[in-house]
């Protein structure tokens, strides 16, 4: 049978297992697009922004992606390797000179990528601050950030330094002198024709945009300089944060997602070559155990399991375990995710593409075990 088929009973179910879910309350409603070798099988969207009565969902609908914004930065910092304006051996300290020090002068670009630069997992630099504005998260993260433990020695996942480092590399050694924003709009978003994504919520994609409800839970407050409330970063225009500040349609990570699966092109846009993903998605961490997660499985009473970290992607791997992706797509398997609502990944082994936004944040917990539902679901409706 082609690799492009369906059971379309189960996509039906995926669908009743959502508007399930949101019955129950455990979110609002969610967008969903699924396709097999290029082949749409599933692109839907249910519920609604904010619970009854508020605005549907559609497939147009403009998400806060959370944590799936490193995915971007990842691929950006992918394309200036692939320039020679940077190399995954580059030390931190020899592009920002000011992040100096002891461990600090040791950790290398392939450090930050894995999660494994020693450096601790804080939401914010400094307690208190804005976190909008990439210059002040550097100029905070250089005096108050300091390693734990040596590169390579532990996995532990970076919900800020890391990316915001790598994102200002980026930034610096870009030879058009541009802002992160901008060569994420110029580099990525425009190529792949992502028209509803942005680095910042800006004022063009207000009326689509789905506002983050947390609830009880925000790992964190994302307060801005210029939008009011505790979590106003998100909603801010101007706000430039490389590890958790983009915003996407279902359709656009998508594109992002099938993207990476055509081994860097789409459309005739290259943006990557296949020798770099070749390498990012590959598992080198080993069998260390992500140590966020670890706490996270710990209190849910789970098996804690291994970090399994490409450069940048989180890669399924073997073993049987609690999984985001499902425990029935390939080992090869990789992807990103963010703060209890987003999700892309990429099976190359069967061919399948995968993209999913929701409104309304779930638990740590609850958001893998609600993932690896349906896409055990899905990954068994290819056929």
């Amino acid at each position: 049978m082609s690799k492009s088929a369906w059971r379309q009973d189960l996509l039906d179910h995926v669908q009743a297992v959502i508007r399930d879910d949101i019955a129950r309350g455990r979110y609002f409603g969610a967008v969903i697009k699924v396709a097999r070798a290029g082949k749409i099988g599933l692109e839907v969207a249910i519920g609604d922004e904010g619970g009854p009565g508020t605005k549907p969902l559609s497939l147009d609908s403009v998400f806060s992606i959370f944590s799936t914004t490193k995915a971007i930065t990842n691929v950006l910092a992918f394309r200036a390797v692939e320039r020679g304006e940077l190399m995954l051996t580059t030390k931190v300290s020899d592009v920002i000179k000011e992040f100096s020090g002891g461990i600090r002068e040791r950790i290398t670009v392939f450090d930050l990528l894995t999660h494994s630069s020693g450096l601790p997992a804080v939401f914010t630099p400094k307690a208190g601050m804005n976190i909008d504005q990439l210059p002040l998260i550097i100029e905070a993260i250089c005096a108050n950030v300091h390693a734990a433990c040596e590169p390579q020695e532990r996995v532990d996942y970076s919900p800020l330094v890391n990316h915001a480092l790598l994102g200002e590399m980026v930034r610096r050694v870009d030879s058009k002198g541009r802002r992160y924003r901008d060569i994420a709009q110029q580099d990525l978003f425009d190529p792949l024709k992502m028209s509803s994504s942005a680095i910042g919520r800006p004022e063009r994609l207000k009326a689509r945009h789905v506002v983050p409800v947390f609830g009880a839970n925000a790992p964190s407050q994302h307060p801005s300089s210029r939008v009011p409330g505790i979590n106003g970063a998100f909603e801010d225009p101007e706000a430039e944060m490389p590890w958790v500040g983009a915003v996407c349609s279902v359709p656009d990570l998508f594109r992002f997602a099938e993207m990476l699966r055509q081994g860097g092109e789409l459309d005739g846009a290259r943006v990557l070559s296949p020798a770099i993903l070749e390498l990012a998605t590959r598992n080198w961490t080993g069998e260390k155990p992500n140590e966020l997660y670890k706490a996270v499985a710990n209190r849910a009473g789970w098996r804690p399991y291994p970090a399994y970290m490409g450069l940048g992607f989180a890669i399924r791997g073997p073993g049987l375990h609690h999984a985001i992706y499902g425990t029935l797509c390939s080992p090869e398997t990789f992807g990103n995710y963010g703060a209890g609502s987003a999700l892309f990944w990429v099976d190359p082994v069967r061919e399948i593409t995968f993209a999913f936004l929701s409104a309304g944040v779930m638990g740590q917990a609850q958001n893998i075990e609600r993932f690896q539902r349906i896409c055990d679901i899905v990954t068994s409706a290819a056929t």
